[in-house]
Protein backbone atom coordinates (compact mmCIF):
# COMPACT_ATOMS: atom_id res chain seq x y z
CA UNK A 1 0.00 0.00 0.00
CA UNK A 2 0.87 3.37 -0.99
CA UNK A 3 0.14 6.55 -0.23
CA UNK A 4 0.74 8.22 -4.02
CA UNK A 5 -2.15 9.35 -6.28
CA UNK A 6 -3.21 7.64 -9.03
CA UNK A 7 -1.07 6.75 -12.16
CA UNK A 8 -3.91 6.64 -14.55
CA UNK A 9 -7.21 8.28 -14.65
CA UNK A 10 -10.29 8.14 -16.96
CA UNK A 11 -13.99 9.45 -17.02
CA UNK A 12 -17.12 6.75 -17.78
CA UNK A 13 -20.35 7.62 -18.43
CA UNK A 14 -22.77 4.79 -17.62
CA UNK A 15 -25.83 4.19 -18.65
CA UNK A 16 -29.25 6.19 -17.22
CA UNK A 17 -29.78 4.23 -14.28
CA UNK A 18 -26.33 2.58 -14.04
CA UNK A 19 -26.36 0.34 -10.42
CA UNK A 20 -22.69 0.65 -9.08
CA UNK A 21 -23.31 -1.24 -6.23
CA UNK A 22 -25.42 -3.67 -7.67
CA UNK A 23 -23.25 -4.73 -10.92
CA UNK A 24 -19.52 -4.92 -8.69
CA UNK A 25 -21.26 -6.59 -6.14
CA UNK A 26 -20.07 -9.97 -7.39
CA UNK A 27 -16.99 -9.00 -7.60
CA UNK A 28 -16.70 -9.30 -4.10
CA UNK A 29 -16.97 -12.28 -1.88
CA UNK A 30 -18.27 -9.89 1.33
CA UNK A 31 -17.64 -6.70 2.86
CA UNK A 32 -14.71 -7.55 3.72
CA UNK A 33 -13.14 -9.45 0.59
CA UNK A 34 -9.31 -8.70 0.77
CA UNK A 35 -8.77 -8.20 -2.85
CA UNK A 36 -11.74 -5.86 -3.50
CA UNK A 37 -14.42 -4.33 -1.79
CA UNK A 38 -17.00 -0.77 -1.09
CA UNK A 39 -15.26 2.04 1.09
CA UNK A 40 -17.64 5.23 1.41
CA UNK A 41 -18.84 4.78 -1.74
CA UNK A 42 -16.11 3.92 -4.00
CA UNK A 43 -14.84 0.62 -5.46
CA UNK A 44 -11.57 -0.45 -5.04
CA UNK A 45 -10.46 -3.65 -6.95
CA UNK A 46 -7.02 -5.15 -7.13
CA UNK A 47 -5.35 -7.62 -9.50
CA UNK A 48 -2.11 -8.39 -11.41
CA UNK A 49 -1.65 -7.37 -14.70
CA UNK A 50 1.04 -7.46 -17.37
CA UNK A 51 2.50 -4.52 -16.48
CA UNK A 52 2.16 -5.65 -12.40
CA UNK A 53 0.39 -5.05 -9.34
CA UNK A 54 -2.42 -2.43 -10.11
CA UNK A 55 -5.54 -1.36 -8.27
CA UNK A 56 -8.56 0.17 -9.77
CA UNK A 57 -10.98 2.88 -7.96
CA UNK A 58 -14.25 3.30 -9.55
CA UNK A 59 -16.70 5.99 -8.08
CA UNK A 60 -19.88 8.39 -8.90
CA UNK A 61 -19.31 11.55 -10.00
CA UNK A 62 -22.74 13.09 -10.74
CA UNK A 63 -23.70 11.08 -13.89
CA UNK A 64 -20.46 10.07 -14.74
CA UNK A 65 -18.12 7.13 -13.52
CA UNK A 66 -14.46 8.28 -12.74
CA UNK A 67 -11.74 5.09 -13.00
CA UNK A 68 -8.60 6.08 -10.99
CA UNK A 69 -5.67 3.16 -11.55
CA UNK A 70 -3.11 3.12 -8.89
CA UNK A 71 0.49 0.72 -9.36
CA UNK A 72 2.48 -0.45 -12.22
CA UNK A 73 -0.53 -1.69 -13.97
CA UNK A 74 -2.87 1.03 -12.98
CA UNK A 75 -2.80 2.24 -16.99
CA UNK A 76 -3.63 -1.31 -17.44
CA UNK A 77 -6.75 -1.28 -15.16
CA UNK A 78 -8.13 1.92 -16.33
CA UNK A 79 -8.17 0.70 -19.80
CA UNK A 80 -10.16 -1.93 -18.47
CA UNK A 81 -12.32 0.16 -16.28
CA UNK A 82 -15.59 0.12 -18.95
CA UNK A 83 -15.75 -3.64 -19.11
CA UNK A 84 -14.49 -4.27 -15.23
CA UNK A 85 -17.94 -1.48 -14.43
CA UNK A 86 -20.00 -3.94 -16.46
CA UNK A 87 -20.20 -0.91 -19.30
CA UNK A 88 -19.59 -3.24 -21.75
CA UNK A 89 -22.27 -5.76 -20.89
CA UNK A 90 -24.79 -6.74 -24.03
CA UNK A 91 -27.97 -6.39 -23.18
CA UNK A 92 -29.48 -6.70 -27.09
CA UNK A 93 -32.61 -9.09 -27.21
CA UNK A 94 -33.03 -9.32 -23.41
CA UNK A 95 -35.85 -7.19 -23.24
CA UNK A 96 -37.90 -9.64 -25.92
CA UNK A 97 -36.71 -12.71 -23.70
CA UNK A 98 -37.96 -11.07 -20.81
CA UNK A 99 -40.89 -10.09 -22.11
CA UNK A 100 -41.91 -14.13 -22.29
CA UNK A 101 -42.36 -14.06 -18.51
CA UNK A 102 -44.02 -11.53 -16.06
CA UNK A 103 -42.13 -12.07 -13.07
CA UNK A 104 -38.85 -11.90 -15.81
CA UNK A 105 -40.05 -8.74 -17.38
CA UNK A 106 -40.54 -6.43 -13.99
CA UNK A 107 -37.12 -7.85 -12.47
CA UNK A 108 -35.55 -6.59 -16.00
CA UNK A 109 -37.43 -3.21 -15.63
CA UNK A 110 -36.80 -2.68 -11.78
CA UNK A 111 -33.08 -3.36 -12.32
CA UNK A 112 -32.39 -2.29 -15.37
CA UNK A 113 -29.23 -0.52 -14.13
CA UNK A 114 -27.79 -3.56 -12.90
CA UNK A 115 -24.34 -4.88 -15.66
CA UNK A 116 -22.24 -8.14 -15.71
CA UNK A 117 -18.31 -7.19 -15.20
CA UNK A 118 -16.00 -8.69 -17.27
CA UNK A 119 -12.58 -8.62 -15.58
CA UNK A 120 -10.76 -10.89 -18.44
CA UNK A 121 -9.02 -12.43 -15.62
CA UNK A 122 -9.69 -16.08 -14.81
CA UNK A 123 -7.23 -17.31 -12.36
CA UNK A 124 -8.38 -14.69 -9.82
CA UNK A 125 -12.00 -15.87 -9.44
CA UNK A 126 -10.94 -19.39 -10.10
CA UNK A 127 -9.30 -19.51 -7.08
CA UNK A 128 -12.16 -17.67 -4.96
CA UNK A 129 -14.13 -20.68 -6.91
CA UNK A 130 -12.57 -23.70 -6.26
CA UNK A 131 -12.29 -22.98 -2.11
CA UNK A 132 -15.91 -22.53 -2.43
CA UNK A 133 -16.50 -26.41 -3.44
CA UNK A 134 -18.75 -28.25 -1.02
CA UNK A 135 -18.17 -25.83 1.86
CA UNK A 136 -19.81 -23.40 3.54
CA UNK A 137 -19.68 -19.51 2.62
CA UNK A 138 -18.02 -18.60 5.93
CA UNK A 139 -15.26 -21.65 5.33
CA UNK A 140 -15.15 -20.31 1.83
CA UNK A 141 -14.36 -17.04 2.83
CA UNK A 142 -11.59 -17.88 5.56
CA UNK A 143 -9.62 -20.09 3.18
CA UNK A 144 -10.30 -17.59 0.46
CA UNK A 145 -8.79 -14.72 2.68
CA UNK A 146 -6.19 -16.60 4.49
CA UNK A 147 -4.72 -18.02 1.20
CA UNK A 148 -5.03 -14.27 -0.49
CA UNK A 149 -3.39 -12.96 2.84
CA UNK A 150 -0.67 -15.28 3.16
CA UNK A 151 0.53 -15.91 -1.14
CA UNK A 152 -0.74 -12.33 -2.27
CA UNK A 153 0.86 -8.78 -1.64
CA UNK A 154 -0.16 -5.30 -0.50
CA UNK A 155 -1.89 -3.18 -3.21
CA UNK A 156 -1.05 -0.12 -4.37
CA UNK A 157 -2.79 2.69 -3.74
CA UNK A 158 -4.01 4.51 -0.50
CA UNK A 159 -6.41 2.39 0.92
CA UNK A 160 -4.90 -0.28 3.77
CA UNK A 161 -5.46 -3.59 4.29
CA UNK A 162 -6.14 -3.95 0.04
CA UNK A 163 -4.19 -7.04 -1.53
CA UNK A 164 -2.95 -8.33 -5.24
CA UNK A 165 -4.11 -12.06 -5.44
CA UNK A 166 -1.61 -14.41 -5.75
CA UNK A 167 0.54 -15.21 -8.72
CA UNK A 168 0.04 -18.53 -9.89
CA UNK A 169 3.20 -20.20 -10.43
CA UNK A 170 3.52 -19.32 -6.11
CA UNK A 171 -0.12 -20.95 -5.59
CA UNK A 172 1.27 -24.26 -8.17
CA UNK A 173 4.52 -24.45 -6.16
CA UNK A 174 2.95 -25.06 -2.84
CA UNK A 175 2.71 -28.60 -1.40
CA UNK A 176 -0.89 -29.63 -0.28
CA UNK A 177 -0.35 -29.32 3.02
CA UNK A 178 0.38 -25.63 3.22
CA UNK A 179 -3.60 -24.85 3.10
CA UNK A 180 -4.23 -26.81 5.57
CA UNK A 181 -4.31 -24.74 8.47
CA UNK A 182 -6.75 -22.32 6.01
CA UNK A 183 -9.62 -24.97 6.67
CA UNK A 184 -8.47 -26.43 3.01
CA UNK A 185 -8.49 -30.36 2.74
CA UNK A 186 -6.34 -32.25 0.20
CA UNK A 187 -8.95 -33.15 -2.20
CA UNK A 188 -9.41 -28.75 -2.96
CA UNK A 189 -5.75 -27.90 -2.44
CA UNK A 190 -5.11 -30.20 -5.12
CA UNK A 191 -7.77 -28.81 -7.56
CA UNK A 192 -6.26 -25.69 -6.62
CA UNK A 193 -2.85 -26.16 -7.57
CA UNK A 194 -3.64 -28.22 -10.73
CA UNK A 195 -5.36 -25.07 -11.74
CA UNK A 196 -2.10 -22.33 -11.05
CA UNK A 197 -0.56 -24.67 -12.61
CA UNK A 198 -3.06 -24.34 -16.15
CA UNK A 199 -3.01 -20.84 -15.45
CA UNK A 200 -1.28 -19.29 -18.23
CA UNK A 201 -3.17 -21.74 -21.12
CA UNK A 202 -6.65 -20.56 -19.37
CA UNK A 203 -5.69 -16.88 -19.12
CA UNK A 204 -5.77 -17.48 -23.22
CA UNK A 205 -8.87 -18.10 -24.03
CA UNK A 206 -10.68 -16.21 -26.24
CA UNK A 207 -14.36 -16.75 -24.97
CA UNK A 208 -16.73 -18.48 -22.14
CA UNK A 209 -17.26 -21.78 -24.66
CA UNK A 210 -13.50 -22.42 -24.93
CA UNK A 211 -12.77 -21.45 -21.13
CA UNK A 212 -15.15 -24.03 -20.06
CA UNK A 213 -13.78 -26.74 -22.03
CA UNK A 214 -10.52 -26.07 -20.62
CA UNK A 215 -11.40 -25.47 -17.19
CA UNK A 216 -13.91 -28.59 -17.30
CA UNK A 217 -10.80 -30.63 -18.17
CA UNK A 218 -8.59 -29.96 -15.07
CA UNK A 219 -9.33 -32.32 -12.35
CA UNK A 220 -11.37 -30.91 -9.65
CA UNK A 221 -13.14 -28.53 -11.88
CA UNK A 222 -17.18 -28.91 -12.79
CA UNK A 223 -19.93 -26.82 -14.29
CA UNK A 224 -20.63 -24.54 -10.97
CA UNK A 225 -16.94 -23.77 -11.05
CA UNK A 226 -16.64 -23.16 -14.71
CA UNK A 227 -19.78 -20.69 -14.59
CA UNK A 228 -19.06 -18.68 -11.60
CA UNK A 229 -15.23 -18.11 -13.53
CA UNK A 230 -16.68 -17.45 -17.20
CA UNK A 231 -19.23 -15.12 -15.58
CA UNK A 232 -16.93 -12.63 -14.22
CA UNK A 233 -13.86 -13.03 -16.17
CA UNK A 234 -15.91 -12.30 -19.79
CA UNK A 235 -19.33 -11.32 -18.41
CA UNK A 236 -21.06 -13.99 -19.66
CA UNK A 237 -24.86 -13.39 -19.56
CA UNK A 238 -25.79 -17.17 -19.90
CA UNK A 239 -23.79 -19.17 -17.41
CA UNK A 240 -25.75 -21.15 -15.38
CA UNK A 241 -24.24 -22.58 -12.00
CA UNK A 242 -25.46 -26.36 -12.71
CA UNK A 243 -24.47 -27.50 -9.23
CA UNK A 244 -25.46 -25.57 -6.76
CA UNK A 245 -27.68 -26.18 -3.66
CA UNK A 246 -29.57 -23.24 -3.89
CA UNK A 247 -30.33 -21.96 -7.57
CA UNK A 248 -32.73 -25.05 -8.83
CA UNK A 249 -34.84 -24.13 -6.00
CA UNK A 250 -34.96 -20.44 -6.62
CA UNK A 251 -35.84 -21.04 -10.40
CA UNK A 252 -38.40 -23.46 -9.84
CA UNK A 253 -40.04 -21.51 -7.37
CA UNK A 254 -39.67 -17.94 -9.14
CA UNK A 255 -40.54 -19.17 -12.34
CA UNK A 256 -42.85 -22.34 -11.89
CA UNK A 257 -44.10 -21.91 -8.15
CA UNK A 258 -42.72 -25.40 -7.65
CA UNK A 259 -40.76 -25.35 -3.70
CA UNK A 260 -37.97 -27.72 -5.24
CA UNK A 261 -36.35 -28.24 -8.71
CA UNK A 262 -33.31 -29.82 -9.45
CA UNK A 263 -30.56 -29.28 -12.43
CA UNK A 264 -32.69 -30.29 -15.50
CA UNK A 265 -35.83 -28.56 -14.56
CA UNK A 266 -33.78 -25.45 -13.60
CA UNK A 267 -32.43 -25.78 -17.62
CA UNK A 268 -35.63 -26.22 -18.54
CA UNK A 269 -37.60 -23.11 -17.17
CA UNK A 270 -34.61 -20.97 -18.04
CA UNK A 271 -34.18 -22.80 -21.34
CA UNK A 272 -36.36 -19.65 -23.01
CA UNK A 273 -34.11 -16.75 -21.92
CA UNK A 274 -30.76 -19.04 -23.51
CA UNK A 275 -27.97 -16.47 -24.22
CA UNK A 276 -29.53 -14.92 -21.04
CA UNK A 277 -30.01 -17.47 -18.38
CA UNK A 278 -27.31 -16.69 -16.00
CA UNK A 279 -28.50 -13.41 -15.91
CA UNK A 280 -32.13 -14.41 -15.34
CA UNK A 281 -30.51 -16.25 -12.02
CA UNK A 282 -29.11 -12.29 -10.97
CA UNK A 283 -32.48 -10.94 -11.75
CA UNK A 284 -33.74 -13.27 -9.31
CA UNK A 285 -31.33 -12.87 -6.58
CA UNK A 286 -31.44 -8.91 -6.53
CA UNK A 287 -35.12 -9.13 -6.47
CA UNK A 288 -34.59 -11.35 -3.46
CA UNK A 289 -36.26 -14.67 -4.93
CA UNK A 290 -35.73 -17.20 -2.51
CA UNK A 291 -37.43 -20.59 -2.57
CA UNK A 292 -39.26 -21.57 1.00
CA UNK A 293 -36.67 -23.43 3.52
CA UNK A 294 -37.86 -25.99 5.06
CA UNK A 295 -34.97 -26.75 7.19
CA UNK A 296 -32.13 -24.93 9.00
CA UNK A 297 -30.83 -21.93 7.05
CA UNK A 298 -28.25 -22.66 4.63
CA UNK A 299 -25.63 -19.93 3.72
CA UNK A 300 -25.88 -19.22 0.16
CA UNK A 301 -24.01 -21.23 -2.51
CA UNK A 302 -23.01 -23.37 0.46
CA UNK A 303 -21.99 -27.20 0.01
CA UNK A 304 -22.34 -26.42 -4.25
CA UNK A 305 -20.38 -29.43 -6.29
CA UNK A 306 -17.36 -28.79 -8.55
Amino acid sequence: MTDTGPTASRLLRPPERYDLGGSLRSLAMGAHDPCARFVDGTFWWATRTPAGPGTLALRRVGGDLVADGYGPGGAWVVDRADAVAGLRDDLTGFDRLAAGHPLVARLASTHRGLRLPATGQIFPRLLRAILEQKVTGKEAFRAYSATVRRFGVPAPGPLARLWVPPEPAVIAGQPYWVFHPFGVEQRRAETLRRAAAEADRLERCADPVEATRRLTAVAGIGPWTAAEVVRIAFGDPDAVSVGDYHIPNTVAWALAGEVRGDDNRMLALLEPFRGHRGRVCLLLEAGGHHAPRFGPRMPIRSFARF
